[in-house]
């Protein structure tokens, strides 16, 4: 039986680790021929999400072995953690470039070799919703990454180009690993379905998005929380 992403080409940057990598693992399972990035050691290409040099040759490299792209996963993202009024600019850039910038990047790199059908997806956040303490930069980043999201969905939309984000709740990946090891009872109670996500959460709802069983789909908001956005805080 023929996978959801049969034949389908894909780049997923991000993909050394966590969600990125459970992203990956899925996508080849379900057959696609995946271009995996990512700036840390692993199987795939070295990918410099803020660099349009870095996704051009990444972009060629699929291209020249595929001909096209049908899918883009812009999955990268980093935080970086102080008061608003203490936060590093040069810290604060960093974020934006990589967090929002990379995936604007990455739809310009793509979209000229990728046909009606294709599928663009970026990972937000709950903090896209909603800000926590100390994380001004990336709060900033995935507020205005829903933003490119929903302009790049109209802009795309009549070249048959669908452009949707995911907002992940608390996921158990090495980026929040030093608040889920320490508070992980505490906040799987304060959420209706009682535990933490897992990275292969988003990754299967990163393949719905993918898959086309969301052709009628664009510029939506698709939250994997475990509906924490559903519920109240508990006093």
């Amino acid at each position: 039986m023929a996978g959801r992403l049969e034949g389908k080409v894909v780049i997923i940057t991000g993909a050394a680790r966590g969600q990125g990598r459970a992203e990956l693992d899925l996508f080849r399972a379900e057959g696609a021929h995946v271009i995996a990035g990512d700036v840390l050691d692993h199987d795939g290409e070295f990918l410099d999400v803020t660099s349009e040099e870095s996704w051009a040759a990444v972009v060629d490299r699929a291209v020249g072995q595929f001909g096209r792209i049908d899918i883009l996963l812009n999955n990268a993202g980093v935080r970086a953690v102080a008061p608003v009024h203490e936060m590093p600019i040069d810290d604060f850039r960093r974020v934006l470039d990589i967090n929002l910038i990379g995936p604007l990047l990455g739809i310009q790199a793509v979209v000229p070799h990728m046909p009606s059908g294709g599928s663009i997806i970026n990972v937000s956040s709950l903090n896209g919703l909603a800000a926590n303490l100390n994380a001004s930069a990336y709060t900033t980043s995935k507020f205005a990454l829903r933003g490119l999201t929903k302009s790049a969905a109209l802009d795309l939309g009549p070249l048959g180009i669908r452009v949707n984000a995911i907002l992940p709740g608390v996921i158990r990946t090495p980026m929040v690993s030093y608040i889920v090891d320490e508070y992980e009872d505490r906040l799987a109670a304060g959420l209706p379905l009682g535990r933490i996500g897992e990275p292969m959460d988003i990754a299967s709802a990163a393949l719905f998005l993918a898959s086309d069983d969301s052709l009628w789909v664009s510029g939506l908001d698709l939250t994997v929380d475990g509906g924490q956005m559903a519920s109240t805080p508990k006093l």
